[in-house]
């Protein structure tokens, strides 16, 4: 199978009211369908969105629990900074202003009315010099660490080893920062530590090694 594009689906309440959101940060009104809408689509560059009235996927709901997370990435990192001065022009939900993250990117996120969430990024030239500047703007944590008993499938520790590498860290670096990522929520799932360039080279990473199982097969290993 080839895929040729992908086109996330949204959920919304309110169609004219989408769209003048999505106007607000630089979207165009593509098409609708239906009388009155009910289904539609934006674009900004090369990329699309639907949306679907009161239809496919989920909405946030009252506590916030729900709708999607997707990641729009933008040219450089002061078009991160813009497009937050834009969003608080325009009266949006800003979920977290711009941050210089610890995978590499240069982050602010902001929240559709029905709850989806947008995080707007860009990559870094320089990871060394980005790494020193997200150690330089807090104090250093104190702490101790214990050795831990661990026995990996082997093609997955030789991942993992590729894995800290690439991301310049050290290997218990690399879990440390999985761990604490799988121990945030994300909408309804879990957050991840890794960029969508990081996840194409881990795509890589499993062919190298022959990784032929997803991430439910740990339940099925037998030594």
């Amino acid at each position: 199978m080839r895929v040729d594009a992908q086109v996330p689906i949204l959920n919304v309440s309110d169609m004219a009211a989408s769209f003048g959101w999505f106007a607000k940060l630089g979207w165009r009104k593509l098409w609708d369908y239906g009388d009155p809408p009910e289904f539609g689509a934006v674009g900004n560059g090369g990329s699309e969105i639907f949306l679907c009235l009161d239809g496919q996927g989920c909405r946030a709901d009252a506590h916030g629990h729900g709708g999607i997370w997707a990641s729009w990435f933008v040219s450089e990192r002061a078009a991160v900074d813009a497009a937050h001065a834009l969003a608080l022009r325009e009266g949006l939900e800003v979920l977290e202003a711009p941050y210089d993250a610890p995978w590499g990117m240069r982050e602010c996120v902001v929240r559709h009315p029905d709850g989806h969430a947008f995080r707007i990024g860009a990559g870094v030239t320089d990871p060394e010099e980005f790494v020193a500047t997200v150690r330089a703007e807090g104090p250093p944590l104190r702490i101790e660490r214990v050795e831990v008993p661990v026995r990996l499938e082997r093609r997955l520790a030789a991942l993992l080893h590729d894995l800290a590498e690439h991301k310049r860290m050290t290997i218990a670096e690399c879990l440390e920062e999985i761990l604490l990522h799988t121990c945030e929520r994300l909408g309804a799932g879990v957050a991840s530590p890794h960029t969508g360039r990081t996840l194409d080279h881990l795509q890589e990473l499993k062919r190298k090694h022959g990784i032929d199982y997803d991430c439910h097969a740990s339940y099925r290993f037998v030594e």
